[in-house]
């Protein structure tokens, strides 16, 4: 029985009807509930070396959705698919009725007239290997779990569908299972992530979403209102400021794995509500974050890959510590031949980017400010093998301690694999003069039009004038280690439920 031909206004109807004859029948169409014994998987792994032609006299109890039907007049071969894998019902009209009781004149009838692909069925058999060799249950009983009203695709793939997968994302993890497994991915990296830190000692606490200042990065915040208390307040850009209060607390070693929401462009890298996690350790510096990252990386790709070597979109990826650690200045020398350092003007550094066609925009007021636009311009696509980039400009690291060796730098590094930013970190600024400069700095910004600074954050830095220990600090996107440990082109391919626009169709 097919639904080709029809359009999905008359599927609908049609099914509509089959829904009242089988309550009719005095059945009901979405059942309570359903007794398994057996998973699709269990039985293929338990099974899976029984030759052709043999049976397993022992009842098994299976259940899924319809994903094909084969009719042959007193035989019918259904395919059904449950979170695990699929498994063949074979359906043999003489068995059938004699084991379906009151309803056996009519069961195998109605097996051929009321079902679907698409609805869930459950099933009650024995085991057969079919005479060409597909592992099946020998059917006996059935049930009708749920009637689906609505037709599955019978093609759900190419460019021409993507947008459709994403906003029926429902469908696309019915018909494709590698779209399943993407997100059983997530859900292991995500585990082993917090297993791993929990084993160092370190604990998740929760900070709020709701901020009455928005902080801890450079973004353009969401704004909402709370009506009780008559005030703005902002969707959290980062949980940075929370979780150094916890360290000023007396907590020494806190991470918390959450979303996080910027009100800024969409790609395929940036998404506006996305998960991160970040962490901090009390007595540690940023170089002990690097070894860390490594290690938490490193543990992700081993439980879902069990390697380190990785491709990525036709890449080679090695995983292997210790990975590369080199300046911005002398990443950007390398690539351009422009050294920064020696620059004696502002000039000198706008004519060097102007000379390699990186126009700098208001943003580029300083040196540090020009360096990272050149750095982002022209030298993040070129990193491709896992390269921490190390000690940047103070101007765009209001949180980071001052370098300890190198004038107008922080103790900063980011992670840099296949040409994007995985990860950042910090030896965390906790002189509070200064970390209210810098603040009082970007709030000057703000003022001047800057939407992505942001005002000072007062609470904040009565924490830190409470004290707080060295810290090392580092945040990883989430989402972007999955990208790259299930190899996904696009950021909303990791995402179960990315932002879209309207449906205007």
């Amino acid at each position: 029985m097919s639904d080709s031909g029809s359009t999905r206004d008359e599927i609908r109807a049609t099914r509509v009807e089959k829904v009242a004859t089988i309550r009719q029948l005095g059945l009901n169409p979405y059942a309570y509930q359903w007794q398994r014994s057996h998973s699709a998987l269990t039985l293929q792994e338990t099974y899976g070396e029984l030759p052709p032609g043999e049976t397993v006299d022992v009842q098994v109890q299976v259940a899924g959705r319809i994903m094909a039907r084969r009719v042959f007049g007193k035989l019918a071969f259904f395919t059904i698919q449950d979170e695990s894998g699929s498994i063949q019902l074979y359906l043999d009209k003489k068995e059938i009725q004699a084991h379906m009781g009151d309803r056996q004149a009519q069961a195998f009838n109605d097996l051929k007239h009321l079902t679907d692909v698409g609805d869930f069925i459950g099933a009650i058999g024995t085991i057969k290997r079919t005479e060409k060799g597909e592992l099946s249950v020998y059917v006996q009983e059935y049930t009708i779990l749920t009637k689906s009203l609505l037709p599955l695709p019978d093609k759900w793939h190419g460019l021409t569908d993507v947008e459709k997968r994403y906003r029926q994302r429902y469908v696309d993890l019915i018909v494709n299972p590698e779209v399943r497994d993407t997100f059983r991915k997530r859900a292991l990296i995500t585990a082993a992530i917090r297993r791993y830190l929990e084993d160092q000692g370190f604990i998740e606490i929760e900070t709020p979403v709701l901020q009455s200042e928005a902080g801890g990065a450079e973004a353009r915040p969401f704004t909402t209102y709370h009506n009780t208390l008559e005030m703005p307040l902002y969707l959290r850009i980062a949980t940075e400021l929370h979780l150094k209060r916890l360290i000023v607390g007396g907590f020494e070693k806190v991470f918390e794995m959450g979303r996080i929401f910027r009100n800024e462009g969409i790609s395929t890298r940036h998404n506006p509500e996305f998960t991160s996690i970040e962490l901090y350790q009390a007595y540690a510096d940023y170089t002990d974050m690097m070894t860390l990252t490594e290690a938490i990386v490193c543990e992700a790709a081993k439980t879902v890959l069990g390697t380190l070597n990785i491709h990525y979109q036709g890449q080679d990826i090695d995983l292997t510590p210790p990975w590369r650690r080199v300046t911005m200045h002398d990443l950007v020398k390398d690539v351009t031949g422009f050294d920064f350092q020696g620059f004696s003007s502002l000039g000198e550094a706008q004519e060097a980017a102007a000379a390699i066609g990186v126009k700098t925009t208001s943003k580029g007021s300083t040196m540090g400010r020009i360096l990272n636009e050149v750095f982002e311009e022209k030298v993040e696509a070129t990193l491709i093998q896992p390269t921490f980039v190390l000690d940047y400009p103070v101007e765009i690291s209001p949180l980071a301690k001052p370098h300890r060796d190198r004038s107008g730098l922080v103790e900063r590094f980011e992670l840099f694999i296949v040409g994007r930013e995985h990860a950042n970190s910090f030896s965390e600024l906790t002189d509070p003069l200064d970390q209210r400069d810098r603040l009082e700095a970007q709030a000057a910004r703000k003022a001047a039009g800057d939407l992505e600074a942001h005002n000072v954050d007062e609470d904040f830095l009565m924490a830190l004038e409470q004290g707080m220990p060295p810290t090392g600090g580092l945040g990883i996107g989430i989402d972007r280690l999955v990208m790259l440990l299930t190899n996904a082109a696009s950021i909303r391919d990791v995402i179960a439920f990315p932002l879209l626009r309207p449906d205007t169709h």
